[in-house]
């Protein structure tokens, strides 16, 4: 951390990244930095936050190798503050570029956490419902700049349930371009009507064209995705309801 900071600038910024660390059940390396002074803390403001760690692990065994992240300014209880406890009295905006390899990312998409919300979906297909619940995921970064995504679903249709393998292919997000399905492969099962399969791509694209997704309150939005040597390399904004009990929601 800069030597050239305010004493209680520093006070305040070791006593949030303690308060982070014993939230986390694994840390590398973690720098918290509360932009302020005495003045601004005991008005309730703050410069703004930033947080940078490395290999940082939240229950549930999810990992990130690597997180960078910098809030607009804040308005704050200078009470908590002082004790580097950082309570917001108003939502905050912020940026954040979070690196996770490829063993990070498939560790997240079979945890209980990811499965939770990504396990089942009904859709309407031609007046029926058909129900979809993933069984399995895992991710793969092959290079040239594409994403490999290979699931096992359980589709029940008009009573019947039957398994779905597939592979599917695309290229992510970046400040120019939309994500881009390449391929779509069956592997496993009898595969699925082109009415099934333009119903999950619709689907698909309403939940990537959302402004916002919303986790416990707090409003994120991906801008971009890069990969570079096998890791996926997130770029999101986000509206933050609290630092730095928000980071740790991930365990919720």
């Amino acid at each position: 951390m800069p030597e050239e900071r305010r004493l209680e600038e520093q006070f305040i910024s070791q006593e949030a990244e303690r308060r982070l660390s014993n939230q986390l059940d694994e840390a590398e390396q973690i720098d918290v930095d509360v932009q302020t002074n005495l003045f601004k803390i005991v008005q309730g403001q703050a410069d703004g936050v930033s947080l940078s760690g490395q290999g940082l692990v939240f229950k549930e065994n999810i990992r990130v190798q690597e997180i960078k992240l910098q809030t607009d300014s804040i308005a704050v209880n200078p009470f908590s503050a002082i004790f580097g406890q950082i309570e917001l009295n108003e939502p905050v905006n912020a940026i954040a570029r979070i690196v996770m390899t490829e063993s990070d990312i498939n560790q997240a998409l079979n945890s209980e956490f990811v499965q939770s919300y990504a396990k089942n979906y009904d859709l309407e297909v031609e007046g029926e419902i058909v129900s979809f619940q993933m069984q399995s995921m895992q991710l793969t970064l092959p290079g040239n700049c594409k994403i490999q995504f290979q699931g096992l679903l359980q589709i029940k249709e008009k009573g019947k349930t039957r398994p779905l393998g597939f592979t599917a292919r695309f290229r992510p997000r970046t400040h120019t371009n939309h994500i881009i399905l390449e391929s779509f492969d069956c592997q496993q099962g009898e595969g699925v009507t082109f009415e099934v399969v333009l119903a999950l791509m619709q689907k698909v694209k309403e939940l990537i064209n959302l402004p916002y997704l919303s986790w416990d309150g707090t409003k994120f939005k991906i801008i971009s995705m890069e990969i570079k040597q096998h890791n996926l390399i997130l770029l999101i904004e986000s509206q933050m309801r609290q630092i730095p009990s928000t980071i740790s929601e991930f365990s919720n």
